[in-house]
């Protein structure tokens, strides 16, 4: 296989500039909203702040790959002298947790960068966050050439979705998602 250059789209999170305000939660939920801007529900939110109040932190977390089956890491984190959880940090939708899952079918979310069209500039939760704290990169990197997709794995991940959520949950969620403003 040869490689390729590909474009890779990333937010970087700086948490000691979080302050825990959670503008980037209720944007990205609004601009999910159906149709777009018409409501604000934090579950639907591509990105998550995660407070730990005992130890007085607040990690932004957005959403990434879908994952069947949960983890085995269940490793702690010292920094700066305080324990977490390996999956307070973690970006998958899995089994184990209800993070990331969308709240009327129960679908995992996953961060689109808020590709829109006209195409935003960078995502919102960077725009609106007043403290910098998260910072939109792009740049490219070398990678194997991807196989075109072929119809049988459409096939299985449509079958899989519907052992798991029920044709009726897919057939709603897809509706949703179609319609245009």
């Amino acid at each position: 296989m040869s490689k390729v250059k590909k474009k890779v789209k990333v937010i970087k999170i700086d948490v000691d500039k979080c302050n825990g305000c959670r503008a980037c939660e209720l944007v990205c939920s609004a601009f999910h909203a159906a149709p777009k801007y018409s409501s604000n529900n934090p579950a639907r939110s591509r990105i998550r702040v995660i407070h730990d109040p005992l130890k007085d932190i607040y990690v932004p977390v957005y959403a990434g790959e879908y994952v069947k089956a949960e983890c085995n890491g269940r490793g702690k984190y010292v920094i700066d002298g305080k324990e977490y959880n390996e999956c307070d940090f973690c970006r998958a939708s899995c089994p184990s947790r209800d993070v990331f899952k969308e709240p009327d079918s129960g679908l995992p979310l996953k961060c689109d960068m808020c590709e829109d069209d006209p195409p935003q500039e960078k995502p919102l939760c960077v725009q609106w966050c007043l403290n910098d704290a998260l910072t939109y990169e792009e740049r490219e990197e070398e990678v194997e050439e991807e196989e075109e997709m072929k119809l049988e794995d459409v096939e299985i991940g449509l079958e899989s979705l519907v052992d798991k959520y029920g044709l009726d949950k897919i057939i709603d969620t897809v509706a949703r998602i179609a319609k245009k403003d």
